[in-house]
C-alpha cells in the first residue's frame, strides 16, 4: 500500500490559505493589492465585526474579464507573470496566484466583476467551491464580499484577537497602502463608520494628516535623495515627535510595504543621538529602484524582501536624514497650541531691547544670591576657550566694561574663585578647541541666562521669549563632540597610570580581547598581556575624563565583551557617549551667571546642540506669546 499520495485541491487551498491567511487583515491586503494592479483610483472597504464577519472591498480598476472569472479561483493562477524569469523583475504587489483560492477556501465569496463593456458576472463560492454564477450589473471595476471566516476551520479561530484588535490590525494594513499610494483614494470604515477617507491627489502630507492627525503632518520634513540605483522620497519627523516602537517606521520599495530591519536601522542612525534611548522615529520612506535588485518571492506574505547593495542604500539612507537636520533648529516649543497673528494687539510687556546694553537682574535660585550684571550684545568675545581640557574650569568673570585686562590675569583671579568651591565644576567651554571651532554656530540663537532653578536647569531669555535648558544634558552634548573627535584622533599623547589597571579574564573573555586587541588600540587603549588569563593597562589618552580615567578604560573593555563583534566606529560613538556623560555636571549643581553663560555659548558652537548624545532634549522654548497667553495679557 502506497504512503504517498497526491492532496485534493480543497486541502491543499487549506494549507495555502495558512500561509496566506492569518487574519481578516491578511485578506484586506491581498485583495486591495489586487485591486492596486487593476490600476484602481478609488478603493472602498467595509467591514463588520473586525472583517470577521464581513469584509467588503469596491475598486473602479479595470476589471476580470468574464472568460477569466473562474480561472481567477484556481491555484497559482495569475496574470501577473508567465515565465520564471518573470521572477527577477516583479513589477506588481500580487503574483503568487495564492490569494483568491486561499481566502475561498475558508469563507463564503462573493465576486462581481465588470469591464465597463457588456454586462457585468457575479460568482459566489463556498469553502472554494463554486455554487452559482450570474449575470450582474456593469459597473466598471470589482467588488468582492467575504464573510464567515475559518467557517470550515474553526481551530483558526482560536489564534485571533478581540474584534478592536483585529479592526486595528486591518486599519494598519489600510495606512500603509494609503501612504504608500497617495494618488489613489481611500475610503475605510468599520461597523459602518468612516475610520479613514483620503482624497487621492497625490499629496503624502496630506495623508500623513488623515492617519496620524494634522500637528503630525506639521512637523514632518520631506526627505530626497538619489544615487544610481536608488531614489528616496516620503517624509521625517522631526525628533520631537517620537514613539515607543519602530512601528511607525513605514517603508515602501516600488510601493510595496515591506519590514527590513537592516532599513530601519539605516533611518535609526539618520537620527542619530537626537533621539531618546527606546524612542523611535515616525517616517515614511518610498524608495524606488530597478525590480530587478529585489526579491519579493522569499515568503507567502511578502513582507519580507531580499535586497540587492542593501548596505549602499541604507548609507543612502542615512546621509539623506542626516542632511535634513543639519540645517533645521531643533528646539521644541513649549506651547503647542495654535498661534495667531497678535501684533495688533497691545500689550502691557515691556519690551526687552536686546539691540543694546540692559540691566538684567539675575537670581539664583539656588543659592539665593541677586546681582545685577551687564551683558553686551557682542556674546562671542566675552569669554576666551581654554585649549587645556585636563585643567579645572577656567571662566571669565570680568564684566565687558573690564574686558580689556590681560587674558593671564583673568583666566588667574577665575581659577582662584573655582578653586574655593566644595566641588569641581569644568563647565566645558574650555573643550570644544579652538582649532576645531571657528565660527559661532547660528542654529541655537544667542541666550543670555538669568538664573537657575533647583541647580539643574538654566532659565535663559532673548527677543524670542524664554528658554529652560537642561545644564547637564547642554555640557553632556559639548564633551561629547569634544570626545568624539578625540577618540578618532586616537592621539600618540598618553598619560603614565600610577599604579596599572590589571585586567583578570575568564578564558572566553580573554580569547575576545586577545582577538579585538587592534580595535582597542585604535581608541587610545593599550592592553598587554599579563600571564595567561589577564591582561594589564600601564597608560591612558591624555584627553580621558579626570579621576575616572579606570572606570572609563573598565566601560570600553566591558563594551567590548558585551558585543564580541566590534564595530570600531560604534566602539568609538559608545566610548565619547560614556565619557561625555561622565565629564558632565549633575543636576542640583549651583552654576554662577558667568559659567551659565559660558556653558550657553559652548552650546552654540556645537553642530547638534539640540539633544545630548542620549537623545534627551537640552533646551525648551516658551514664546512670548505662550507667556502672555498664559498670564492672560493676550486672549
Amino acid at each position: 500500500m502506497t504512503k504517498i499520495i497526491k492532496l485534493d485541491d480543497a486541502l491543499s487551498n487549506k494549507i495555502a490559505a495558512g500561509e496566506v491567511v492569518e487574519r481578516p487583515a491578511s485578506i484586506v491586503k491581498e485583495l486591495v493589492e489586487n485591486a492596486l494592479d487593476a490600476n484602481s483610483t478609488h478603493i472602498v472597504v467595509e467591514i463588520e465585526e473586525g472583517g470577521l464577519a464581513s469584509i467588503r472591498i469596491v475598486d473602479n480598476g479595470d476589471g476580470i474579464d468574464e472568460d477569466d472569472v473562474e480561472t481567477a479561483f484556481y491555484r497559482h493562477a495569475t496574470s501577473k507573470i508567465r515565465t520564471d524569469r518573470d521572477l527577477f523583475q516583479i513589477g506588481t504587489l500580487g503574483f503568487r496566484g495564492e490569494a483568491l483560492p486561499s481566502i475561498a477556501s475558508v469563507a463564503h465569496v462573493s465576486l462581481t466583476r465588470s469591464t465597463g463593456v457588456g454586462p457585468g458576472t457575479e460568482i459566489v463560492l463556498e469553502g472554494g467551491v463554486i455554487k452559482h454564477k450570474k449575470v450582474a450589473k456593469a459597473r466598471k471595476g470589482t467588488e468582492i464580499t467575504v464573510t464567515n471566516l475559518f467557517y470550515n476551520t474553526p481551530a483558526r479561530l482560536k489564534y485571533l484577537k478581540t474584534v478592536h484588535t483585529e479592526a486595528g490590525n486591518v486599519s494598519d494594513i489600510i495606512n500603509r497602502l494609503a501612504l504608500a499610494h497617495p494618488h489613489v483614494a481611500f475610503e475605510y470604515s468599520h461597523h459602518g463608520k468612516e475610520v479613514l477617507k483620503t482624497s487621492g491627489n497625490g499629496d503624502i502630507r496630506q495623508v500623513i494628516a488623515s492617519i496620524y492627525g494634522r500637528n503630525v503632518a506639521k512637523k514632518v520634513k520631506p526627505i530626497e535623495g538619489e544615487s544610481l540605483d536608488y531614489e528616496l522620497s516620503g517624509f521625517v519627523a522631526l525628533p520631537e515627535l517620537t514613539r515607543a516602537s519602530r512601528q511607525y517606521m513605514s517603508i515602501f520599495v516600488n510601493g510595496r510595504y515591506i519590514r527590513n530591519y537592516a532599513l530601519a536601522r539605516a533611518i535609526q542612525d539618520g537620527y542619530h543621538t537626537l533621539l531618546p534611548i527606546g524612542r523611535y522615529p515616525l517616517v515614511v520612506l518610498s524608495i524606488e529602484m530597478d525590480p530587478k535588485l529585489i526579491d519579493v518571492n522569499v515568503h507567502p506574505s511578502k513582507l519580507e524582501v531580499r535586497l540587492s547593495k542593501e548596505e549602499e542604500l541604507g548609507q543612502l539612507i542615512t546621509q539623506s536624514i542626516k542632511q535634513i537636520f543639519e540645517s533645521e533648529t531643533l528646539i521644541p516649543e513649549a506651547d503647542t497650541r495654535k498661534r495667531t497673528n497678535f501684533s495688533s494687539l497691545k500689550s502691557e510687556q515691556v519690551s526687552f531691547d536686546f539691540e543694546k546694553p540692559a540691566q538684567v537682574e539675575s537670581v539664583n535660585v539656588g543659592l539665593q544670591v541677586k546681582e545685577n550684571k551687564t551683558w553686551q550684545d557682542k556674546t562671542s568675545s566675552y569669554f576666551e576657550v581654554n585649549d587645556d581640557v585636563n585643567q579645572d574650569s577656567k571662566v571669565d568673570q570680568q564684566r565687558p566694561q573690564d574686558y580689556e585686562q590681560t587674558a593671564a590675569s583673568q583666566h588667574e583671579s577665575t581659577a582662584t574663585a573655582i578653586e574655593q568651591e566644595e566641588e569641581s565644576m569644568e563647565v566645558m567651554e574650555e573643550t570644544v578647541g579652538q582649532e576645531t571651532v571657528t565660527e559661532v554656530t547660528e542654529r541655537v540663537p544667542v541666550l543670555y541666562p538669568v538664573g537657575q532653578m533647583h541647580g539643574t536647569y538654566i532659565i535663559a531669555q532673548n527677543e524670542t521669549g524664554m528658554y529652560l535648558i537642561d545644564q547637564h544634558a547642554a555640557q553632556e552634548r559639548v564633551k561629547y563632540e569634544f570626545f568624539r573627535d578625540k577618540v578618532a584622533e586616537v592621539s600618540p599623547h598618553v598619560q603614565e597610570l600610577l599604579v596599572p589597571i590589571t585586567l583578570e579574564c575568564t578564558a572566553q573573555e580573554f580569547a575576545t580581547i586577545n582577538e579585538h586587541i587592534d580595535d582597542l588600540h585604535a581608541v587610545g587603549v593599550f592592553p598587554e598581556r599579563f600571564g595567561t588569563q589577564a591582561f594589564v593597562i600601564r597608560s591612558h589618552p591624555t584627553w580621558l575624563p579626570k579621576g575616572q580615567e579606570e572606570e572609563t578604560i573598565r566601560e570600553i573593555i566591558d563594551y567590548l565583551l558585551e558585543h564580541r563583534k566590534v564595530n570600531l566606529a560604534k566602539l568609538r560613538e559608545e566610548a565619547a557617549i560614556l565619557m561625555s556623560c561622565k565629564a558632565a555636571i549633575k543636576a542640583n549643581r549651583h552654576l554662577r551667571q558667568d559659567e551659565m553663560f559660558a556653558l550657553l555659548e559652548s552650546l552654540r558652537k556645537s553642530s547638534d546642540p539640540f539633544t545630548c548624545p542620549h537623545g534627551r532634549p537640552i533646551l525648551v522654548h516658551f514664546s512670548t506669546y505662550a507667556l502672555e497667553k498664559m498670564f492672560k495679557r493676550v486672549m
